[in-house]
């Protein structure tokens, strides 16, 4: 089987049937795979206005265009679906030994739509799906799924992608495991839980094979040695790197964006040193970089409760809730990771009602005796805990803070951190405008920090990400490529057969964020959800002024002219012909805004 199969797994819960749909080539060169592909599904398969959490929204699955190759760093899929959150396309990228097993079933991805009538967990066993009942499994966390379902198969090499009790509830922050981290923010785990789709397990077995495997060796090898050397020497992407402020990292935000990090940091960066708790480093399949970091939950020695460690997540239950403390965070990430919460947005929920409850707009009755102050061991586990169970103040937060802000009023939209619904936690972009600019108009969150608004490095990076996460080329790994355009291009021409050159690779990543944003546009986008949160504006931390609302409308405005889009945010139709983007038209027909002759 070439890198490409051409094939795409159509299943349908709500009938209980399978279908094999052919991609065709053109399609495939475009969107590269992954997250490009996914998207691409996505808009053809979803009905415009779909409830994010009604059957007609689909979930896809979607091989990374390297996976099952030797290139480096290449063990990716991308899950696509619309996100209860924000009500927008959610696109996250997962890697491990089940994006593997999906690729060797002999598809490019798998696009399930509609719901079962009755808990349900899918096996496929290479081209055949099995439907099976998955009552033994309510309630389980994330692992224990997965333990279950291979003891009952009595196979080892069975994959398991399975949500937890929170996607059951359908939290709408829920995500899917199916990896060593918990990577897929925005609800996917949810609408898993609303189709009633508890797990996938997969058993793949057809290998992948390329065109020249002794030319793709030797550039392996290069890059290989290369990504190995730069991230030893770069201390194996610590998750404590967080933690450290200058050197062009952006400052982290404490205490709900109340501050920024100081006090606690240092302490809290030595105890991710400490081997009392640091076990180990991990890599994924065809990964030299080692990235994933095994953490023990507790100092007993014995105990066999372990997490991986993301900066994300020590960033969002750390210093954002006030608690510096790694003992009570590896607790925290441990029960995310039981009942299937992103830790960011959890972790941006607890901050958020901590300050609530500081503020006297949520009560010792409201949260049943819980202390829910700042830094408080107790209010950030067992808020985490029930969120989980959408128990008591649980169930307000599981909402997500868009929504609870909302419920809860009194001005407590200040201090809901999200942007269009989906919580950010890792870096404040007060003092950061590159940041501003990003999380307020951007595509995705690429991470640049300068002290200017640069409008075309934010889109080159986008495409370039977009680009990375399509071929599915991990972004830790991305970091240590010496030229990335040039070498991916070139492992891609290698593994596929067909030339790509940098340019192309750009373009491909231009044509996706372009699909992305005419989704957006047919969902509902308007340029005013072009905005961060009230709290940035209005309020300077430390030394870090507020963002200018002046500066940050000229930088955005900026950014629509060096996308080719107009000034209201649209894109003129002119402009996806000029990406090949034809297809597009015709499937978002009649759903166009803005001037109907000229803009999506």
């Amino acid at each position: 089987m070439n890198p490409y199969s051409g094939k795409c797994l159509a299943i349908d819960l709500t009938n209980r049937k399978t279908e094999v749909r052919e991609l065709p080539q053109g399609l495939l060169r475009d969107y590269l795979g992954g997250a490009g592909l996914g998207a691409r599904l996505l808009v053809e398969w979803s009905r415009p206005g779909a409830d994010a959490l009604s059957p007609d929204n689909p979930i896809v699955f979607a091989c990374g265009g390297l996976l099952g190759t030797m290139a480096p760093a290449s063990a990716c899929h991308a899950v696509v679906t619309k996100s209860p959150l924000t009500g927008l396309p959610s696109s996250s990228v997962s890697s491990g030994l089940w994006s593997l097993a999906l690729k060797r079933t002999g598809f490019d991805a798998a696009v399930i739509t509609g719901a079962a009538s009755y808990a349900t967990y899918l096996f496929i066993d290479d081209d055949q799906v099995h439907f099976r009942k998955a009552d033994f499994l309510m309630g389980k966390g994330c692992l224990q799924t997965e333990a279950a379902i291979r003891q009952r198969m009595g196979d080892s090499r069975v994959q398991v992608a399975s949500i937890g009790p929170a996607g059951e509830s359908l939290v709408r922050f829920a995500t899917i495991k199916d990896g060593y981290r918990l990577p897929h923010r925005g609800g996917a785990g949810a609408v898993m839980g609303a189709k009633k789709l508890k797990a996938i397990a997969v058993r793949g077995t057809r290998p992948v094979s390329v065109p020249d495997i002794s030319k793709l060796q030797k550039a392996c090898a290069d890059i290989n040695a290369l990504l190995h050397k730069s991230a030893a020497s770069a201390g194996q992407l610590s998750p404590a790197a967080c933690l450290v402020s200058g050197g062009g990292r952006c400052a982290l935000p404490a205490r709900n964006f109340q501050q920024s990090i100081a006090e606690g940091a240092g302490s809290l960066a030595a105890e991710c040193s400490r081997k009392d708790h640091f076990l180990k480093a991990i890599a994924c399949p065809a990964c030299p970089v080692a990235c994933q970091h095994v953490y023990r939950v507790t100092e007993d020695p014995h105990s066999d409760d372990q997490v991986v460690l993301q900066e994300e997540a020590l960033a969002a239950l750390g210093p954002l809730c006030g608690m510096y403390h790694l003992p009570v965070i590896l607790k925290a990430i441990e029960l995310c990771q039981f009942y299937g919460l992103d830790p960011v947005s959890a972790g941006a929920c607890v901050a958020w009602a901590m300050e609530c409850f500081e503020r006297g707009l949520l009560s010792s009755k409201d949260t049943q005796g819980l202390d829910l102050s700042f830094g408080s061991a107790d209010g950030v586990v067992e808020t985490i805990r029930r969120i989980g169970q959408r128990k008591d103040v649980g169930d307000l937060l599981a909402e997500g803070v868009k929504r609870a802000s909302a419920k809860l009023g009194q001005g407590s939209e200040h201090w809901a951190m999200q942007v269009r619904g989906l919580e950010f936690a890792s870096c404040d972009p007060r003092g950061a405008p590159s940041l501003a600019l990003g999380l307020a108009a951007g595509l995705m969150t690429p991470g640049l920090d300068s002290n200017e608004f640069p409008a075309s490095g934010l889109k080159d990076e986008e495409d370039l990400t977009a680009a990375a996460d399509s071929i599915g080329i991990c972004r830790n790994a991305r970091l240590y490529f010496r030229d990335f355009p040039a070498e991916a291009a070139q492992l891609y021409t290698l593994a596929t057969g067909t030339t790509m050159d940098p340019a192309s690779l750009r373009r491909a990543g231009e044509r996706i964020n372009n699909l992305t944003k005419a989704f957006n546009i047919r969902e509902g986008w308007q340029q005013a959800d072009d905005r961060l949160p009230p709290r940035l504006f209005k309020e300077p931390v430390d030394a870090r002024a507020a963002v200018s609302e002046k500066d940050l409308k000229a930088a955005i405005d900026n950014y629509y002219r060096t996308r080719g889009w107009n000034a209201d945010g649209l894109i003129p139709r002119e402009k996806l012909k000029a990406l090949g983007m034809d297809d597009i038209q015709e499937i978002l027909k009649g759903n166009w805004h803005g001037t109907p002759s000229h803009t999506v």
